[in-house]
């Protein structure tokens, strides 16, 4: 079912048994398979392809060119790039051991799980069968081979982390007003780190590789 409110441009595709959520849009040749459930106020820019029976939640953002494809989940408030692309399948092939054309019975779909705020770069790879954490910025270009903890900065192929961003999406820094490391260190006086833009405070979960916030942002400052 599609919305009233929704506005999808004449060129786009969308085939059967597709759901579209209030106030989204639907720009120039995107293609929306079936099965696909888009939830509310989304934007999925032109050209985009999202595959079947793909969830996307409220307030999702898909730019121009991304792929996403079946299997994947995205949770509310997620931003993928332009460029991007989702798989499904870590050991893909076109035809079976036996030289037969490769089919949907012969294929083990490995999941994808966008979580709540993440942000994906422009061109960046995200493998089969990972997830990406809470308010996680994934860089442009990285290849994401496996799981993203909440909050974590990762670039590079294959894609490590480098630091720390904040809900807000500045990147975090530490007492001394330097770019939080991968790793901060446990035993120092001052744990605490801190967004530049926004005022919010988190410290470092060593035992669970993420971060746990200790205080919102500051009066005045940007949510």
């Amino acid at each position: 079912m599609i919305d009233p409110s929704a506005r999808v441009h004449a060129t786009a595709d969308l085939e059967p048994d597709v759901d579209v959520g209030a106030g989204t849009t639907i720009w120039h040749r995107a293609q929306i398979r079936t099965g696909a459930r888009i939830g509310t106020e989304c934007v999925i820019g032109r050209d985009a392809f999202i595959d079947e029976s793909v969830v996307l939640g409220n307030r999702v953002k898909i730019q121009n060119l991304a792929l996403v494809y079946h299997g994947v989940n995205v949770e509310d408030g997620v931003f993928i790039g332009p460029g991007a692309i989702l798989t499904n399948d870590r050991y893909p092939r076109a035809i079976t051991s036996t030289g037969d054309l490769a089919r949907a019975e012969d294929w083990t779909i490995g999941p994808i799980t966008l979580r709540y705020g993440c942000s994906i770069g422009a061109g960046a790879v995200v493998v089969a069968g990972v997830d990406v954490g809470r308010y996680a910025t994934v860089g442009a270009g990285a290849v994401v081979t496996r799981t993203v903890p909440n909050h974590a900065l990762v670039a590079g192929s294959p894609a490590r982390r480098i630091g720390w961003v904040c809900a807000c999406g500045a990147r975090l820094v530490d007492a001394n007003g330097e770019p939080a490391q991968a790793e901060p260190d446990r035993y120092s006086a001052h744990t605490d780190l801190v967004c530049p833009s926004c005022g919010r405070h988190y410290a470092y979960v060593p035992d669970a590789e993420t971060l746990e916030e200790r205080s919102g942002p500051r009066q005045g400052a940007p949510a």
